[in-house]
């Protein structure tokens, strides 16, 4: 199962840790201050999604690369349009004579809109950006592939959702043959959907489709990280179409209700209204997070209270 961790404590800048549950995989997201992140989960970091570049979800992208460098590791960052640049800019602000080449390679993937990602590649000790594909899917690896909407934060701010691979469980009981290689070929047709393979079984053709009640399929864990964004519409058609039924969610609720003036003046989202539109999704579970920094832990207790009140009532 995939599984989340908040990496930042509650008056530090939003970082949170993705874990692959029987892997050594994590994945990072957004790069804002992490007190409880260790040197030890960083270099085991092998793909950064980042939502925007204002400072208070980048300001640590400098303290996460510098415990990178040296590993020689492909490392992926995910991010929105001219996060390439950025990066490029922060990376040639420093000096690199002691680094050589090997020392890390990041492939930079560039969310120019839901259908195109400029994939670059960034190595060191010189840092220039060499781009070698557009391709039309974000992210995807064995255990876990990443679907994205687009929201307006006055900027793009990406909102990501992380899929873990569908599995098919096969009902030895049901079946009345031995085992065999045939089990595989069958569950690879239904995951292929092929209906009419061929599947041989003691030396007697089966047809695939016949054999598809031996199997069941099983949907992935399903979560995802919803950063700043302004509570309107627009975005919220956006979530619906990426996030419903998501298992666990976690969504910036950065105001008060009292002060979701402050809200729609810097593009921002409220307590309620996080609350709401994770009801419409009709996720299973929903966290809010990312608190304005002002905010003491009594105005906690005020959002989360106005947040699930939101989410469960009738």
């Amino acid at each position: 199962m995939i599984q989340a961790e908040i990496k930042s404590l509650l008056r530090e800048d939003i970082s949170i840790l993705i874990k692959i549950a029987n892997t050594g995989k994590h994945y990072l997201c957004d790069c804002g201050e992490a007190s409880l992140l260790t040197v030890k989960e960083i270099q085991s970091v092998s793909a950064v999604f980042i939502s925007h570049t204002h400072i208070d979800h980048f300001s640590n992208f400098d303290g996460i690369f510098r415990h990178q460098i040296g590993g020689g590791e492909r490392v992926v960052i995910c991010g929105p349009k001219n996060i390439h640049h950025q990066i490029e800019a922060r990376l040639k602000s420093y000096t690199w004579n002691l680094i050589d080449e090997k020392a890390i390679e990041y492939e930079i993937r560039e969310i120019v809109s839901p259908e195109e990602i400029n994939v670059y590649i960034l190595r060191p000790p010189h840092w220039n950006l060499e781009l070698i594909k557009t391709q039309n899917f974000l992210f995807e690896d064995d255990q876990v592939k990443v679907e994205f909407a687009i929201l307006d934060h006055k900027t793009d701010s990406i909102a990501y959702l992380f899929k873990e691979k569908d599995s098919v469980t096969f009902h030895e009981e049901a079946s009345g043959f031995g085992k065999g290689k045939w089990i595989s070929e069958l569950k690879m047709a239904f995951e292929n959907n092929d209906e009419d393979k061929e599947i041989d079984i003691e030396g007697t053709a089966y047809k695939a489709s016949d054999l598809f009640y031996l199997l069941t399929r099983n949907q992935g864990y399903r979560l995802g990280v919803i950063m700043d964004h302004a509570a309107d519409q627009e975005n919220y058609e956006k979530m619906k179409a990426v996030f419903s039924e998501a298992d666990l969610v976690y969504i910036e609720s950065f105001y008060k209700d009292s002060d979701q003036e402050f809200a729609k003046l810097n593009y921002h989202s409220f307590a309620s209204a996080s609350g709401q539109i994770m009801k419409e999704c009709q996720v299973k579970k929903a966290i809010p997070i990312h608190f304005s920094r002002r905010y003491t832990e009594t105005d906690v207790i005020e959002i989360e209270t106005a947040f699930y009140k939101a989410l469960h009532e009738n």
